[in-house]
C-alpha cells in the first residue's frame, strides 16, 4: 500500500487535495489506521486519481467528474467529452479574439498615447430608413441561446420558401443590458410582404458601422449612444444590428461587418 505522501508524490496532487476528495467520496484511502489515522491508498487508485486530474484539466467540474466515473455507458462517456472538446474549442477561438483585439489596442495606444483612443474610430452619421416587411422570432433569451434562435427563423425560412430580401437583423427592446434574459426579436427582410409577420417601421437613425467580432460591439454602442446624447437627440424605438459579414461568411472576425441603428428624434427641451 502507498502513504498519502507516497500517493501525493506519484500522483502529483498535494494531500490536502486528497482530504477533499476524500469528503466528496471521489477518492477515498483504501485503509485508514485506526490508531493514528493514517491514510493508506492502493497502487491500483493510482490510474483513477490520474484520470480526475486530467478530466480537472479538460475543464469538467468535479461535481461532473462524479458523474463521469458513476458512468460505465461508453455512448455516454463520449457524448461528455464530445461536448467539453467542443467547450474548449469555443474557448480557444474566443480567447484568439480578444489577443487580436489586446493587439490592436496596445498598437492604438503605442501611436497615440491614448489608452481609450480605440474608442474614436466610430463614424456617426445620420440615416433614414424604411419601412422593412420580415419574418421573425422574438424571445426572452440568452447571449448564448442567440444562434439556436437564429437557426430556428432559418429553418421555417426553408420549410415556408420564403425568399429573404436582405440580411439578418436583431432587434433589442430592453432598456438595460440582460446577458441572462433578453428582449430580442431576430429577424429577416422577406421579398414578398404577405408572407412578413411585421413591418419594422422606417424611421431617422444615428447610425454607425462596427468592424470587428461581436465582443467588442459595447464600443460602437458606447460611441453612438454618446454621440446621440451630445447631438441633443433622444432614442424612440428598439436599436437594431443588421450582420452584413459574419462567421457564415468565412471571413476572420476581424473583417465582421455590422451595422449599427439606433431610431432617434431631435430632443425636445
Amino acid at each position: 500500500m502507498l502513504t498519502i505522501g507516497e500517493f501525493s508524490r506519484a500522483c502529483q496532487v498535494t494531500i490536502k487535495t486528497l482530504h477533499h476528495y476524500d469528503k466528496l467520496d471521489l477518492v477515498k484511502p483504501a485503509y485508514i489506521d485506526p490508531q493514528n489515522g493514517y491514510r493508506y491508498y492502493e497502487s491500483n487508485q493510482v490510474p483513477q486519481l490520474l484520470l480526475i486530474q486530467r478530466l480537472k484539466r479538460y475543464g469538467f467540474s468535479l461535481a461532473e467528474i462524479q458523474q463521469i466515473l458513476s458512468t460505465e455507458e461508453k455512448g455516454t462517456l463520449v457524448s461528455k467529452l464530445s461536448a467539453q472538446k467542443t467547450i474548449l474549442e469555443q474557448q480557444i477561438r474566443e480567447s484568439g479574439i480578444i489577443l487580436h483585439e489586446l493587439e490592436q489596442h496596445l498598437n492604438d495606444f503605442e501611436r497615440t498615447g491614448n489608452i481609450m483612443s480605440y474608442q474614436n474610430k466610430y463614424e456617426i452619421t445620420l440615416k433614414q430608413t424604411e419601412d422593412t416587411p420580415v419574418v421573425s422570432v422574438r424571445q426572452q433569451m440568452s447571449v448564448e441561446e442567440f444562434g439556436t434562435y437564429c437557426g430556428k427563423l432559418f429553418e421555417r425560412i426553408a420549410r415556408e420558401h420564403i425568399i429573404p430580401a436582405g440580411d439578418m437583423r436583431a432587434l433589442y427592446y430592453d432598456r438595460e443590458f440582460h446577458h441572462d434574459s433578453a428582449d430580442i426579436e431576430i429577424a429577416m427582410p422577406v421579398t414578398k410582404p404577405e408572407q412578413a409577420d411585421h413591418i419594422i417601421p422606417g424611421n431617422l437613425c444615428a447610425f454607425t458601422i462596427h468592424r470587428g467580432a461581436y465582443s467588442s460591439m459595447s464600443d460602437a454602442y458606447g460611441a453612438i449612444t454618446k454621440w446621440i446624447a451630445d447631438n441633443n437627440y433622444e432614442i424612440v424605438n428598439a436599436p437594431y444590428d443588421i450582420y452584413r459579414l459574419g462567421p457564415n461568411n468565412n471571413v476572420p472576425p476581424e473583417q465582421w461587418e455590422t451595422e449599427i441603428y439606433f431610431p432617434v428624434k431631435t430632443k425636445e427641451i
